[in-house]
């Protein structure tokens, strides 16, 4: 029984440990990684702005129809989680910024997508700015996952849309 308590109170301790970390850590965070790729700017544009079903996580991609005008597209994950994109402004073969408009998520934000070709490879970066409103998730955002994570795994997912595997670069 003693033992018992002990590794309780350990386990409580950790958890409250965790959220007073989480709760001095800042909401808001801007992070932005790249990588290059062998293929054209206006095949990556497409990968990006189309049906997103090239990435192993999403199971389906749908545009939804909106009363005031605005461009919005649903994504749902393997897990069953649905998240839906607002387009916020579209550079046709060059960038792309989209917003998370589900509401009531414990966090939100932007991504940026920069496509800048090269005389070589061409540089897709993207940027997000967001926001993490659970001390938890921030905690484990920042120390445990890495703030980078779903930007890391779309870019990988990306580079096999193209066949190659790609070098992450960025903060």
């Amino acid at each position: 029984m003693k033992i018992a308590l002990i590794i309780l109170a350990g386990v409580v301790l950790a958890v409250v440990v965790i959220v007073v970390i989480g709760l001095l850590l800042p909401e808001r965070h801007v992070v932005s990684r790249s990588a290059s790729f062998r293929a054209t700017p206006e095949a990556l544009y497409a990968l990006i702005t189309g049906p997103q079903q090239w990435r192993p996580d999403v199971v389906s991609s749908e545009t939804l129809p909106d009363p005031n005008g605005k461009e919005l597209v649903r994504e749902t994950t393997s897990d069953g989680t649905s998240i839906t994109y607002e387009i916020l402004d579209r550079r046709p073969t060059s960038s792309l910024k989209r917003r998370i408009a589900t509401p009531n998520l414990p966090y939100s934000g932007t991504w940026t997508f920069s496509i800048q070709p090269g005389s070589g490879p061409t540089v897709v970066s993207i940027t997000e700015d967001g926001d993490v409103y659970n001390p938890i998730f921030r905690f484990v955002s920042r120390f445990i996952l890495g703030q980078t994570h779903t930007i890391d795994t779309y870019l990988r997912a990306l580079g096999q849309a193209t066949g190659q595997q790609i070098e992450l670069s960025g903060t």
